[in-house]
């Protein structure tokens, strides 16, 4: 198979390689015409048959036509049907801090939007697929908005309303009567066997050999695939006799071809006893992984028992080799990948052995490990790699957590990984799903652990990002008490610090305060420094700025400055810049305050942090109603803008008073200064555009380029660059 890019898969991205696939030329074009007209339609047919790459390559030859885009949401490794809303909304790099059901939010974000959502791999969601395309296509019905397309692929139909289905059958291996053209099958076993053999082509003195493979494989690409593999040790003609005495063997001596089930599983099963005892072992032990991992990942869950580590990188190359594993090259990295027959077919022979949840705990330690070194690395300058690194696991992670959750006696191993991705959680706007697998853990495992006091808080502090107020308190409550209890100082002082958040935005700022200095007194007596820490020393500081206590409020700032600065921590820096932003405007400096507010919004952006970098918005939306150079126009744009933002965090961060004084003020000059028409329409243009355009027209002080029609646009423009260096701004 050949390699890809593994930007290419990142979230909501098409993989680049699927444009050079071979053949399918009148489907390719039969699938274009159906999503061109019809709103839903799935792509069906058995699994190797090319669903899935006949799906991108009709997404990538539609992409222009849909100024929203196409977004690929990759559906095998989600095996959970409560956590579908949540993959498609990280495909569709949509972030939401509230607590509304994902599928509420999707509708609310897509209805009105013009692009193609490619959902691949529904088969073992069909009926949450289903309802996900029907509640998202009614919506757009209904808001006389039918921009949207969903295109599917499954081995069987949703069954939704109005849904078109294209079946796929296998390639044709026939020449066509008259027709002097090679059947699709034997050009793409060629496009294939090049990639193996340098220089491979059809010819007279191989077709007939490769005519007889295709034949025997029933035009299956998988199977052709799997096949062109072997032509590094094997001759065509070789190759079509094994192959021919492997399908005798299995049908009995059967003239007629076997069914086409039994065809691809014979070729996999043909494929899987070539392969060395070593490499069929490992095969079956990398089919625990989901999605995508590295060669470190499979050493440590596959080395052992039979296989020797210092053997692992080799067979993993004879597998790519084989065409078993999909190798993806990254900046830096190599990552690897099974397609999904081919992992099943490995989970097959992996509990066939009995060996299945050994390997199972072994894959959940590793990223456990992942988790636990990833909260460490948090504080410090790696953040971003570690936000990247952790979100490559994601799919990983979600496997270990069902796991620990589903295995008796795992429960607290559970509560532990659940509960030390908060900064995944929190950090990269992945809220909801924290709270999900929380509760889980937490239902299943009462008895006051260590480990439940640490998902206590989390969940409080999850709770209290969604405004779910009435779920943080008595999770926070009983985190405190049972912390004291048990004497342990860490826990509470945990759940002081997020009592305190609960009270600042509850409106009750000189509580907060109390409970802020509590936390910070309780974290300096333990020696604890990290990222939660220097949060709570920015809420501290940002609640004596409310409270008008700006010597305090500005001297807690500088404090938290200077350790942000010493640590090369981001993410609270990100905050840190809205205080002295906030701080700066007190003071009458309005040029610094900007330039704060801007780099606040920048490092925000970076982690998909939707509450620092709505409050960065927010604030320079006021910050353009103030000095020689006000435009009044722009910052009822950007207020518009964080309007829509406001809406995935909480309308306005839960009503608090503290937090909406900006948004209110300049609400109240820029109605005083506009007419009517242009505050409204600018508002309405604000409001339009997606989240990169938002913080892309902030950062640039006014829009980049005017509407060629002079009109609104939503439309974003090139991506802001997240590799920027990290360099704070000082006074």
């Amino acid at each position: 198979m050949n390699s890809t890019s593994a930007a290419s898969r990142s979230p909501g991205r098409l993989p680049a390689e699927v444009t050079s696939f071979v053949g399918r030329s009148a489907e390719l074009d039969e699938l274009s015409a159906l999503v061109a007209r019809a709103r839903l339609v799935t792509v069906t047919g058995p699994g190797g048959v090319g669903k899935s790459r006949l799906a991108l390559r009709a997404a990538a030859r539609l992409a222009a036509g849909f100024p929203d885009g196409a977004h690929l949401a990759e559906l095998a490794p989600v095996q959970d049907p409560l956590l579908l809303g949540h993959a498609v909304l990280e495909a569709l790099r949509l972030t939401d801090h509230t607590a509304r059901p994902p599928l509420d939010v999707l509708v609310e974000q897509l209805a009105d939007r013009e692009a193609l959502l490619v959902l691949d791999g529904c088969e073992h969601l069909v009926d949450a697929c289903a309802e996900l395309a029907d509640a998202l296509l009614r919506a757009a019905l209904l808001r006389a908005a039918p921009g949207l397309r969903v295109l599917a692929t499954s081995r069987q139909s949703l069954r939704a309303a109005g849904e078109h289905l294209l079946p796929l059958a296998p390639l044709p291996y026939l020449a066509a009567d008259g027709d002097g053209a090679d059947p699709e099958a034997m050009l793409l076993f060629a496009d294939r066997a090049a990639a193996v053999r340098p220089g491979f082509r059809l010819e007279p003195r191989n077709r007939a050999g490769v005519a007889l493979l295709c034949r025997r494989l029933d035009g299956i690409p998988l199977a052709l695939e799997l096949a062109a593999g072997r032509l590094r040790a094997l001759s065509v003609e070789q190759l079509a006799a094994r192959l021919d005495d492997r399908f005798r063997l299995l049908t009995g001596g059967e003239r007629t071809a076997p069914a086409r089930h039994r065809t691809l599983r014979t070729a996999i099963g043909w494929s899987h006893e070539l392969c060395t005892m070593q490499e069929r072992l490992l095969w079956a032990r990398l089919s625990v992984f989901a999605g995508g991992f590295d060669l470190d990942a499979a050493e440590y869950v596959c080395a052992g028992q039979g296989l020797d580590q210092d053997d692992l990188c080799e067979l993993v190359d004879s597998l790519v080799d084989k065409s078993v594993l999909e190798r993806l090259d990254g900046e830096g990295s190599v990552r690897f990948r099974m397609l999904d027959t081919l992992r099943e077919y490995g989970a097959h022979w992996l509990r066939a052995g009995g060996d299945d949840r050994r390997l199972l705990r072994r894959h959940r330690d590793w990223y456990l490990g992942v988790a636990t070194w990833g909260e460490v690395e948090w504080f410090g300058p790696r953040q971003a790699e570690t936000a990247e690194r952790t979100r490559l696991a994601h799919p990983n992670l979600r496997a270990a957590l069902e796991f620990s959750l589903a295995e008796p006696g795992e429960e607290q191993l559970a509560l532990v990984l659940a509960g030390t991705l908060w900064y995944f959680w929190v950090g990269t706007g992945h809220l909801g799903e924290g709270r999900h697998w929380l509760d889980r853990a937490l239902a299943l495992a009462p008895e006051p652990t260590d480990a439940r006091a640490k998902a206590l808080w989390v969940t409080g502090y999850l709770a209290t990002l969604q405004g779910d107020l009435d779920r943080a308190r008595p999770a926070l409550e009983e985190c405190r008490r049972q912390a004291l209890e048990t004497g342990d100082d860490r826990a509470l002082a945990y759940a002081v610090h997020r009592q305190g958040c609960a009270a600042l935005i509850g409106d009750d700022p000189a509580r907060a305060a109390e409970l802020f200095e509590e936390a910070l007194w309780h974290y300096d007596t333990l020696g604890e420094l990290n990222s939660n820490v220097l949060m709570a020393m920015f809420e501290l500081a940002l609640t004596r700025l409310f409270q008008g206590d700006e010597e305090r409020g500005r001297a807690g700032i500088e404090r938290l400055r200077e350790t942000c600065e010493e640590h090369g921590e981001q993410w609270a820096y990100g905050y840190c810049l809205y205080a002295m932003a906030f701080a700066r405007r007190q003071a009458g400096d309005l040029r610094l305050a900007r330039s704060f507010a801007r780099e606040s919004m920048r490092l925000n952006h970076l982690f998909r942090d939707l509450l620092g970098i709505v409050l960065a918005m927010d604030l320079l939306a006021l910050l353009a109603t103030e000095g020689p150079d006000a435009d009044l126009h722009e910052a009822r744009v950007l207020q518009g803008a964080a309007h829509r933002l406001w809406r995935a965090v909480g309308t306005p961060f839960f009503g608090s008073r503290s937090f909406n004084g900006p948004h209110l003020e300049c609400e109240r000059r820029a109605r005083d200064g506009l007419p009517d028409d242009a505050y409204a329409a600018a508002f309405r243009l604000g409001s339009r555009l997606d989240l990169d355009a938002a913080v892309r027209r902030a950062l640039d002080g006014g829009p980049s380029d005017p509407p060629p029609d002079g009109g609104d646009t939503d439309r974003p423009g090139p991506p802001l660059d997240p590799a920027r260096p990290y360099s704070p701004v000082r006074a």
